[in-house]
Formats: C-alpha cells, sequence, structure tokens
C-alpha cells in the first residue's frame, strides 16, 4: 500500500495549489481519507477530513478556502487551496483509514511541503 502526496510548491499569498494524494493497493473508495499539515516546531494538526460517507470537516482556519475530495476512479484524493496565507505554509500530509473485518487500516503519504510567500 502505498498513498503518494504531490502537488506542493511555493506560491505567493493569495494564490491557489491543489494537492494530490494517489493511492496504490487500496481503494479511496469507501476509506475516510484526510490531510494534515506540520509547520516547523509545531504539532500535526487536522486540515480536513472526509468520511467513508462523505462527510466532510475543515480545520476553522481554512473553511471557505480549501476543499477537500476525492474521484474514485483515478483512485486520488484532493485538496484544493485557494486564497493561500503565509500561515498555510507547512509539510501536508495525506491519510487514509479503510473499516475492514476485524481491522482498521491506516496508512500516511509522504507529505509535500507548501510554501507561501511574497
Amino acid at each position: 500500500v502505498q498513498l503518494q502526496a504531490s502537488g506542493g510548491g511555493w506560491v505567493p499569498p493569495g494564490e491557489s495549489l491543489t494537492l494530490s494524494c494517489a493511492a496504490s493497493g487500496i481503494t479511496v473508495s469507501g476509506s475516510a481519507i484526510g490531510w494534515y499539515r506540520q509547520a516547523p516546531g509545531k504539532s500535526r494538526e487536522m486540515v480536513a477530513v472526509m468520511t467513508s460517507g462523505d462527510d466532510i470537516v475543515y480545520n476553522d482556519s481554512v473553511k471557505g478556502r480549501f476543499t477537500i475530495s476525492r474521484d474514485n476512479d483515478k483512485n486520488t484524493a484532493f485538496l484544493q487551496m485557494n486564497r493561500l496565507k503565509p500561515e498555510d505554509t507547512a509539510t501536508y500530509y495525506c491519510n487514509l483509514v479503510k473499516v475492514v473485518p476485524g481491522s482498521v487500516l491506516k496508512y500516511w503519504g509522504q507529505g509535500t511541503q507548501v510554501t507561501v510567500s511574497s
């Protein structure tokens, strides 16, 4: 099982980025997917989570600016980030949780760096 996160980079404030999390060996369909971030010197925090039933929760700091989604055909999760702010600078990680009979499977992607700076 592998989660390959991509799409990070450097952008000036106010711009947009789209992060992707391509899954292999497991399906995003029927899974809870999440995006988390960790800034230097800070603990990892939840950015957005989509449950297996497509309920969505956002961190208050990104509501109205970020959108989490999944494409089951591409087996990929996305995080559309608009109106980026310097405080959004962090390493972003995708997470997948799938409940199977008798177990809960949890996986993390490797992280992709997002830097928002003028």
